[in-house]
């Protein structure tokens, strides 16, 4: 793989792997602070994002721990969606969110 194939937006690879519905609904998580790439808050959808790397995800009520297993090229069927990455640990329950957030995890709930 080339530099420019070794890694990918961060938002892009949230809509690939069908952790969000659309790119800007990714985008909006960045910026509410729900996404993590390797512990580190991730606030701008732009990111890199490479394989091998954990990224945590609010989605929904629940709180994703994930590795990166492949980048995409495309946002194709829930199965082929779920080759991007493994889970490490079964979702965990939100318990402590900014109220002013909420809306934005119902709209992703509802994906």
């Amino acid at each position: 793989m080339s530099g420019e194939e070794a890694n990918i937006r961060i938002d892009k690879w949230l809509w690939f792997a069908r952790m969000a519905k659309t790119r800007s609904l990714a985008a909006r998580l960045c910026a509410a602070g729900l996404v993590s790439v390797g512990g580190a808050p991730v606030l701008k959808p732009h990111h890199l994002v490479r394989v091998g790397e954990q990224v945590t995800v609010a989605q929904g009520r629940v709180r994703r721990r994930l590795v990166v297993q492949g980048l995409g090229v495309r946002r194709g069927p829930a199965a082929e969606a779920q080759l991007l990455y493994h889970e490490l640990e079964p979702p965990l329950p939100l318990e402590r969110i900014d109220p002013a957030w909420q809306p934005l995890l119902d709209d992703e709930a509802r994906a």
